[in-house]
């Protein structure tokens, strides 16, 4: 007999059956199943194959959901984005250091408002959802009532996301800055009461070195030390200037990259936002110490950052996940931003293959987090976050999609000109959380 909360979904599976040191593996370990069934119990998958493997005692007393036009797929993981930018999406005309200054602290410095945070974490959790989107890196504001927000709503569809509390003590408006010891304090507050709490996981979150004191990141790099389980999140070289501003604040340092590395925040849980103008030796350190990059590119090319050399990453071995960056990314859509990766690749000289695509904003990202173990693919055992997709939302993908002769150009179609329109349906823990 089957516990009360089994759940079973048929239809067209898609997932990579492993993590890969080169994107040319990536094809070799695509599995695609034309029909098949995924069974799940209490948010874990206990069964997955093609349905006439399916021994019909497996389903005795089970309502089978069935989707039989779609493409189901593990769900989209987003490795860097800021939930308090939300509302200032698509703000006007700067680069990266003036854009945080005339929009992005003003708008946080609402986010004291526990009721104000709570609005937005709500609005931010459904529209990730709506756009396939099951597991996020999340940068909160400096206050600790924006982390219990967004845990608090993140809780009630039991969905794993992992954030943190700001730390900032300078270069900012005075009320958003905190100081070197109530951002500890702070910090390994939220971490003893959200860490590991259900599918909660705590970040470390100093907002990037030139608003962090030395003290402050030496606290931050003593709770790693403490909480050696929690992610470390922040920025690194997203824009020439700021790197330039970093080295006078730290000129004893080798680099940018130096100043969390020598603070001790490098490592595999470390994710690392950008990362568009790393030099030879920062790219070791990332390999060195098994530290992760958040590629965003719709982000990079808004704020007018650069373009990230994913070939680096993987020449270096480095892992790379994808990030949305609402607010300076202009979309919540892993589908549309995988787009812009594609293009960022291309005025570059380099191709993105839709595997290659389709690999980071999934079982690559959980590998960035540190989650492949659990997420990413319909292993049996792991957790059962997957979304439905419809291949064919709008008249132009229905006639576009009539043209493509195999799955790979059926994908690579649908990250070109797919959108939240596209998402069917979005399935967390086992549990149907969305429909459209």
């Amino acid at each position: 007999m089957h516990s009360a909360d089994t759940r079973a979904v048929r239809g067209r599976f898609l997932d990579i059956t492993q993590p890969v040191s080169q994107p040319e593996n990536i094809a070799s370990n695509i599995r695609y199943i034309e029909d098949g069934l995924l069974l799940c119990t209490a948010g874990k998958i206990t069964w997955f194959g093609a349905w006439n493997d399916v021994n019909p005692e497996l389903l005795e007393g089970i309502t089978v959901t069935h989707y039989p036009d779609q493409l189901i797929t593990p769900g989209f993981i987003d490795t860097h984005i800021h939930y308090p930018q939300t509302e200032m999406m698509g703000a006007y005309g700067e680069q990266l250091l003036n854009w945080l200054n005339q929009y992005t602290f003003p708008t946080e410095i609402k986010f004291k408002d526990q009721a104000y945070a709570h609005e937005i974490a709500d609005f931010f959790v459904n529209e990730l959802i709506k756009n396939g989107t099951t597991t996020a890196l999340v940068f909160c504001t400096v206050h600790p009532e924006s982390v219990d927000a967004l845990f608090e709503v993140a809780e009630t569809k039991n969905m794993r996301l992992i954030a943190g509390k700001v730390m900032m003590d300078r270069h900012a408006p005075e009320e958003l800055c905190d100081t070197a010891i109530s951002s500890y304090e702070e910090s390994k507050q939220l971490i003893e009461k959200w860490h590991e709490r259900g599918r909660a996981l705590y970040a470390i979150t100093p907002r990037f070195a030139p608003t962090s004191s030395h003290e402050q990141l030496h606290l931050a790099g003593q709770l790693k030390q403490e909480f050696p389980t929690v992610y470390v999140h922040t920025h690194l070289s997203e824009n020439r200037d700021e790197i330039a501003w970093v080295k006078s604040l730290f000129p004893n340092h080798t680099g940018y990259l130096d100043v969390y590395h020598q603070y001790g925040l490098t490592g595999e849980r470390s994710v690392f936002a950008h990362c568009v103008h790393l030099d030879e030796h920062e790219w070791q350190c990332m390999h060195d110490t098994d530290s992760a990059i958040a590629f965003c590119p719709t982000s990079n090319l808004f704020l007018g950052s650069g373009l990230f050399p994913l070939s680096k990453a993987w020449q270096h071995g480095v892992k790379v996940g994808l990030g949305t960056d609402v607010g300076a990314g202009t979309s919540f859509s892993q589908l549309q931003t995988l787009g812009e990766a594609y293009k960022v690749q291309q005025l570059q000289g380099q191709q993105l293959s839709a595997y290659e695509a389709f690999y980071h904003a999934t079982l690559g990202g959980a590998k960035s987090l540190h989650l492949d173990h659990c997420l990413g693919n319909f292993n049996v055992g792991k957790e059962a976050d997957f979304i439905v997709i419809d291949l064919k939302a709008t008249p132009l993908q229905q006639l576009r999609q009539r043209r493509a002769t195999n799955i790979e150009e059926s994908l690579f179609a649908l990250f070109t000109l797919g959108d939240d329109r596209n998402i069917v349906a979005t399935y967390i823990h086992g549990e149907n959380v969305y429909t459209a």
